[in-house]
């Protein structure tokens, strides 16, 4: 079975492939988005890590392998995709930046981090049948560097995801991005995705120990710094950067310049504080672990 984080992240690209067309009236702008695709691989992905989790818990014990707070963290990370995908937050990011802001950020460092702390991993290795699950258990780490590749190489891991968020934020590809739809599919699989290589790298599990909590803060402490070098560029333009939401603010009510200045002060102050939370949750770690 695939594991549930991936399949979390399919609603992304089954929503990716329904363009944002503009509501012609406040209250559709404010409409809940029930479309079917979304809401059955939200379902699948619920059901796929109940499902590997039950069965973990079954053969090792509760909270053996995945404690109960990590399947809490993986419950509110898909809480967390629903509100992203599902609420009005999805309908209104169509006329204003400030929400399509909020959904990404929503996505990449609430979502994404919530969804690794699950370890989402070790539930998929238990979903299937007994058998097949202790054959799958028993793949070396190696050939999980091979599957997940920069998710296991920190580096990798930042180096890809500033790219994904500095490139998609140029106004050429932003406005790409609101008309046409296989722009639109890249960018709803590239934000997530990366973020969760991201977060993989400096939340996920190393039994060898190869990197310590210092690199992950450092990880975590340039990543802020340079989101919060693009929120500011964002706050601080006194023009709009992306002319597809000039004409859309138009509904809401919103002036264009100030609509995207408030999503700039949402990636810079409240993402930012996301990774000082992180930084202080993995010196945490590191402190528990030295008095064990």
């Amino acid at each position: 079975m695939r594991s549930p984080a991936l399949i979390a992240l399919a609603p992304l690209a089954a929503h990716a492939h329904v363009p944002d067309a503009p509501a012609t009236d406040v209250a559709a702008a404010w409409a809940w988005n029930f479309e079917p695709r979304v809401l059955v691989l939200l379902a699948v992905s619920a059901i796929a890590y109940a499902a590997g989790l039950l069965r973990l818990w079954r053969h090792a014990g509760r909270g053996r392998g995945v404690a109960l707070h990590q399947a809490l963290a993986f419950a509110l990370g898909w809480l967390s995709l629903v509100a992203a995908l599902v609420s009005p937050l999805d309908t209104l990011g169509s006329h204003l930046f400030s929400a399509h802001m909020g959904q990404h950020e929503l996505l990449m460092v609430v979502a994404a981090p919530l969804l690794v702390l699950g370890r989402p991993l070790a539930t998929g290795l238990g979903a299937g049948p007994a058998a097949a699950a202790r054959r799958r258990a028993a793949v070396p780490a190696a050939g999980l560097d091979v599957l997940l590749g920069p998710a296991h190489r920190p580096a990798g891991g930042l180096a890809v995801h500033a790219l994904a968020l500095w490139a998609w934020h140029v106004p050429a590809l932003f406005n790409a991005a609101l008309v046409h739809e296989p722009v639109h599919v890249a960018q709803h699989f590239f934000f997530p995705v990366t973020a969760l290589f991201f977060w993989w790298a400096v939340l996920g599990h190393d039994p060898r120990g190869r990197h310590g909590p210092g690199p992950s803060v450092a990880y975590l402490f340039t990543t802020m710094l340079h989101t919060a070098a693009l929120g500011a560029l964002l706050s601080l333009s006194p023009t709009a950067w992306y002319a597809e939401y000039v004409p859309r603010t138009a509904l809401p009510g919103f002036d264009p310049v100030e609509d995207q200045q408030l999503g700039g002060l949402v990636m810079w102050v409240p993402s930012g504080l996301a990774y000082v939370v992180a930084a202080l949750a993995v010196f945490g770690r590191m402190l528990a672990r030295a008095r064990a």
